[in-house]
């Protein structure tokens, strides 16, 4: 004989054991290649794809091309070898670096700058006191 059961499934949400969100290698390349290469500095994709290649090519065992960058930079290549995540990840320490070297020379310029400032405002107010000490 068959049951009936009063509870509606159909309201209630799928319980779902706690899982980890893991990322496809393909979006955790793509995702890669987009911080290691970000546009605003090399402004345009061509210009990418070829830093891409020039650094990729002597890391992987495989024939790494400008169009296996932009499928990678897409998100559509099918697969991404172990290789070609080293790079990547390797690459995005290499962006990390040149990132801090730049901070570091900007922050340099700044401080030279306030300093300049501040240097100027002691000359006119020292002038204002010789000024003020005179009459």
């Amino acid at each position: 004989m068959l049951g009936f059961n009063d509870k509606d499934l159909g309201s209630r949400p799928k319980e779902v054991a706690d899982r980890k969100k893991v990322m496809s290698p393909t979006l955790t390349a793509k995702n890669l290649m987009r911080d290691a290469w970000p546009l605003q500095r090399y402004t345009k994709l061509d210009n990418i794809f070829y830093e891409a290649v020039r650094f990729i090519s002597p890391r992987v065992t495989k024939e790494f091309t400008a169009r296996r960058a932009r499928s990678i930079w897409e998100g559509t290549a099918r697969r991404i070898d172990s290789d070609e995540m080293d790079a990547l990840r390797a690459a995005l320490i290499e962006e990390s670096k040149i990132e801090a070297r730049e901070l570091r020379a900007r922050l340099a310029s700044l401080d030279q700058k306030i300093a300049s400032f501040e240097a100027v405002a002691h000359r006119q107010a020292v002038a204002r006191q010789g000024s003020e000490m005179g009459r």
